[in-house]
This record gives structure tokens, C-alpha cells and sequence, in this order.
């Protein structure tokens, strides 16, 4: 246990800052001598340089992470101030996020490599790892910008043909990157280090999973290269199906403990985690969850889930209606009452209002929310960074987008999520038959449902979304899927409206209502709560050029001056 406990200590103080960090010596060519590839063990804390950028879990101190309103510009939540569509092109790349210092740091680092005394099996597990990296943050940049130039080794400052080189196209950068995750998967170690803690074979499966499932669906609805789209689901699939057929992981047993616990290292669905301890590496989405104010999630969002009978509440018999928040959550997906407050928390009555009404604490633990450590930044609750459950759903989208998807494919991935551990309640499976989607043996599709999507593609999307709600994936779904629509508030009014109320409910000792601020859809005292209620502060969808970034105005000009051209993405 002491050991155990060493190791974990070991790991937060190298991912915050506290250990000093060779990363931040400037410049980083320093590294690049022979002097500091001169062991396994250099090469091992020089990944670790990584970590924070890629695996943020919550953050840290006031710092966001990833979940809850790391991507608030979605259909799930429903706030006063919609985040809106990105309408200024950036004057620099910083504004931007435009960058290739990690795609520097690791060609330094596979430049190093080799250099270092070590068997041939350690070299290759430590290429795999940078060439993941490096895949990453790929990622990042050509889901960001679309075309962007590749980079596979270090640049010298002062070759200006390579550094102002144009834009590769997105096929041929996403092909460079499926090559990295490949040797990765079959070079990196199963075991490196702590499980859950760093990268091993089954991290690298798991984010291969998860990057072409975006990569190939983006190809595929953006129709830019449809036999692209199809290898790259086929890796998705095949990344994640591994990671079924190994049996190295099973589901939590409980939804919610994946999200407010303290420890999770015996938890059986993290494949990789982020390790939080008090006065060592906090975070502040536990208060965020529960003591302020919040962002509220969208009465679109809940009606996204299934009622106990496998239906949507559009066709479902034992939907009770949304006239009280415990008609909302009754006989319906358990993952619900896991996710959401059973209680309304309306401006006016509660401190930590919500603005929808409905109040999330799928990230809040019980058993510290009145503690020190339940307050402001101090959060010690440990952070998922990927875990079995969306590679379940990745592999079923996957399965589902290539037109392969049957019955078998769906009972070793959404059924599995259906019947996890102790949640009550249990989702009946999900049939399908053709492109149809079933539940008891009978064919149902939502009238809800996208008219350009098949029902069986419908119901895994809601499944996704269900699984992973407030864990920060919807707005790259909504670009990938070219659905951004969905984010438009003035026409799917439904993400912009919470909870049924009736004002006279809430009166105070002189019998005015206690919420009279609030505004209705009805106008009056009685009706759904419109969070955004001015015109002006509306989201609007009315251009295709914001699936990608603009590229920032100082880059452009840099590349001019260097006898280059930098083209500017279409629309801007």
C-alpha cells in the first residue's frame, strides 16, 4: 500500500509542475544533444511532458478540464449566454491554438531515441509512444484546420522551405497519422508503468478508437473521400474490437462512481486516468457541479434518454410527461438519475441555481460536497480519461457507419452499457434488423428522428450522446457528423428551454412568486423556462465555414513574406 501510494504521488507531482520540468527550458533544441538521451529512464520522463496537454481530465485549480463545460457551444446545454459559432478571423496564432510545438517535441524525441543504450524491443515501445503523441496532436490541429503541413522530423529555424511549406491535405495527414497509431499498437508495451496511469498498448487501442471514428466519419458526411472513410472506420473498429476481445475490461458497476470518486484505481472500465490528491493536484469541477451556478442542461438533452421499456419518450407508454422533475426521471434510462439532480434548483430559491432548471451532479460526491475539499479548487475526485464504455460505443458507430452493424455487434457493445453492473432499471437490448432499429422483437423509429439518418444509426447516436453526456465529446460529434445545425437555438427551440414550472408554486411570505424573473415560453406564469431569452444572445447556424477554424492572420503573413502561401480556410 505504501508502495501504491508512492507511485500515485510520483505521478501527480509530474504532471503538475511541482517536479521541475525540463519540458519548459527553453529552447527545447537543447535536447536534441547527445547528453540527454543517454537512458530509458530520460526517455520515459521526457513523455510524461505530454500528459497534461493530452490528458486533462478536470483540469486543475480553476483551470476547465474536459467534462461538463469543456464544449458548452452544443445542444445539451441550455444557457442564458449561448457560447456562439466563431465569427473573427484571429489576428495571431495564439488566438488560434495554431501550434507545432508538440509536433516538434515529438520529432525530438524520435530523433533521440535512437541514440539511447537500450535493447531494440525498448527503443520501439518509445517510438510508439511519441508517434502517438504526435498522432494526437494531429489530431487536434487537422480537426481544427482541416489541410495542414506534416512534420516528421525537427525543422532547423532556419529552413525556411520546410518551415513555410503549404498544407497537405487531410487524407494524406490522416494516413501519416494512422501509420503512427499502427506501430504504436503493435510496439508499445501492455504493460508500462502503472495501469491506468500511462500509456500502454490498450491506451494507444483505446484513443485509435476514438480518433478515426471521428476522422472517418468527418470524411464521410463532409463527402470528401468516401473509400478514406471507410479504412479509417474499418481501424476504429478494429482498435476497439481488440480492446472487447482481450477481456481486459469490464464495466463499472455503478454509472456514476466513475465520475465522483476518490479513487480509481480498482475501477475496471478506466483504461487510462488522471490521479487527483488534496494539497497536491486539485481541481475545482467538483464545486463548479454543485456549488455555483450552472450552466443547465437542455430539455433536449433529457429527452435524449430512452424510457425503461427500450422507447423513446416520443412512442414510449410509460413516459409520465416533464410536468415535475420526478416525472422526468421516473422509468427511464438509469443513467439519468445518475446524471441528473433529482430536484429542480430555480434562480431565485437556489444559491446554485441552474439556468434550465435542471441541475447536473454526475461529477459531484456526496460524501465531500460539504468539505474543505468539496470547495472552490480543491477538488480531489479522480478524473476518466478514456474508458471502456466509449470504446463500446465507439465500436458500435463504427460498425454502424460502415453498414456491417447486426445483432452480434450490438450485444458484446450497447447491450453491454444497457445491463451495467447495479443500475436498476435495465434498458431492454437494442435489436436491429436491416437498418431498422428494434426493441422486444418490434421494428420503432423515432418521429423525432433526423430524416437523414437511419433508425438503428438514430438510436446509437443516443446512445453515444446518453453515455457520454457532459464528458465534452458532443461538439466534435455535432462537426463530424456536419450536424451543427442542431446547435442552431432559433430553430431547435428545444435546447433552448428547461423545466415546466408554474410560477405560483414558488411564492414568498407576501405572496409573490420567488422566480419572477424567470421567463416562459407561455408568456405568462405557467410553461418552460427559455434561458436565453433575448433575441440578440440567440446562436445562429447559418455558415458552413465554421466547421473548421480560420487560420490566423499573422501566419498568413508570415508564410507571404517567406515566399509561401498559407490558404485560408473556405468562408473565411
Amino acid at each position: 500500500m505504501i508502495r501504491k501510494i508512492s507511485i500515485y504521488i510520483f505521478f501527480i507531482l509530474l504532471f503538475t509542475g511541482c517536479k521541475k520540468d525540463f519540458l519548459e527550458r527553453d529552447p527545447l533544441d537543447e535536447l536534441t544533444n547527445n547528453d540527454y538521451w543517454s537512458s530509458e529512464n530520460n526517455v520515459r520522463t521526457f513523455s510524461y511532458g505530454f500528459y497534461e496537454r493530452y490528458f486533462r481530465g478536470y483540469g486543475r485549480g480553476n483551470t476547465w478540464g474536459d467534462y461538463f463545460s469543456g464544449e458548452s457551444l452544443n445542444d445539451d446545454f441550455a444557457n442564458s449566454a449561448p457560447a456562439q459559432f466563431v465569427q473573427i478571423v484571429p489576428s495571431s496564432a495564439a488566438d488560434a491554438a495554431w501550434t507545432f510545438e508538440w509536433v516538434r517535441r515529438a520529432n525530438v524525441m524520435l530523433a533521440g531515441i535512437p541514440q539511447v543504450p537500450m535493447e531494440e524491443e525498448a527503443k520501439n515501445h518509445w517510438i510508439g509512444v511519441a508517434r502517438f503523441f504526435r498522432a494526437l496532436e494531429y489530431h487536434r490541429l487537422v480537426s481544427r484546420f482541416g489541410d495542414m503541413p506534416w512534420f516528421d522530423q525537427v525543422i532547423d529555424d532556419q529552413d525556411t522551405e520546410l518551415l513555410y511549406k503549404k498544407r497537405d491535405a487531410r487524407q494524406f495527414v490522416t494516413d501519416k497519422m494512422l501509420a503512427d497509431f499502427q506501430f504504436a499498437a503493435e510496439h508499445v508495451r501492455l504493460q508500462n508503468g502503472e495501469k491506468g496511469l500511462t500509456v500502454n498498448k490498450d491506451v494507444v487501442l483505446a484513443f485509435m478508437s476514438r480518433v478515426f471514428l471521428f476522422e472517418g466519419t468527418w470524411l464521410k458526411y463532409h463527402e470528401i473521400d468516401q473509400e478514406k472513410a471507410k479504412t479509417y472506420l474499418e481501424a476504429a473498429k478494429w482498435a476497439a474490437n481488440e480492446l472487447i476481445l482481450s477481456g481486459r475490461y469490464t464495466l463499472g458497476p455503478d454509472y456514476r462512481s466513475l465520475f465522483n470518486s476518490l479513487d480509481l484505481s480498482t475501477n475496471p472500465e478506466m483504461i487510462l486516468y488522471r490521479k487527483y490528491a488534496i494539497g497536491i493536484l486539485t481541481h475545482a469541477l467538483h464545486s463548479n457541479n454543485n456549488k455555483e451556478p450552472q450552466a443547465g442542461i437542455s430539455k433536449n438533452a433529457l429527452e435524449n434518454y430512452l424510457c425503461t421499456d427500450g422507447l423513446p419518450i416520443t412512442l414510449s407508454k410509460v413516459y409520465k410527461g416533464d410536468k415535475s422533475i420526478d416525472n422526468v426521471l421516473i422509468d427511464r434510462d438509469p443513467r439519468m438519475l445518475g446524471t441528473i439532480v433529482p430536484e429542480l434548483r430555480l434562480q431565485g430559491i437556489a444559491t446554485n441555481y441552474s439556468t434550465s432548471g435542471y441541475s447536473v451532479h454526475k461529477f459531484l460526491n456526496e460524501s465531500i460536497k460539504d468539505l474543505p475539499e468539496g470547495n472552490l479548487s480543491g477538488n480531489p475526485t479522480d478524473a476518466p480519461i478514456i474508458r471502456y464504455g466509449e470504446v463500446l460505443v465507439n465500436y458500435a458507430e463504427a460498425c454502424a457507419e460502415l453498414g456491417t452493424i447486426n445483432q452480434e455487434d450490438l450485444d458484446k457493445s450497447i447491450n453491454v452499457l444497457r445491463k451495467r453492473g447495479n443500475l436498476t432499471n435495465k434498458l431492454p437490448d437494442l435489436q436491429v434488423s436491416g437498418s431498422s432499429a428494434m426493441v422486444n422483437n418490434v421494428v420503432y423509429s423515432d418521429p423525432a428522428k433526423d430524416s437523414e439518418i437511419s433508425s438503428i444509426l438514430w438510436e446509437i447516436r443516443r446512445e453515444r450522446r446518453a453515455e457520454l453526456m457532459m464528458e465534452g465529446f458532443r461538439l466534435n460529434d455535432l462537426r463530424r457528423w456536419k450536424k451543427l445545425s442542431y446547435a442552431d437555438t432559433r430553430n431547435n427551440v428545444s435546447i433552448n428551454r428547461g423545466a415546466w414550472i408554474n410560477k405560483n408554486d414558488y411564492l414568498d411570505s407576501n405572496g409573490k412568486s420567488r422566480v419572477a424573473n424567470l421567463v416562459l415560453d407561455g408568456g405568462g406564469d405557467v410553461g418552460y423556462i427559455i434561458p436565453a431569452f433575448r433575441a440578440e444572445s440567440q446562436r445562429v447556424f447559418d455558415n458552413d465555414r465554421v466547421y473548421l477554424w480560420p487560420l490566423p492572420i499573422d501566419q498568413i503573413t508570415l508564410y507571404r513574406e517567406n515566399g509561401s502561401e498559407l490558404k485560408q480556410n473556405p468562408g473565411w
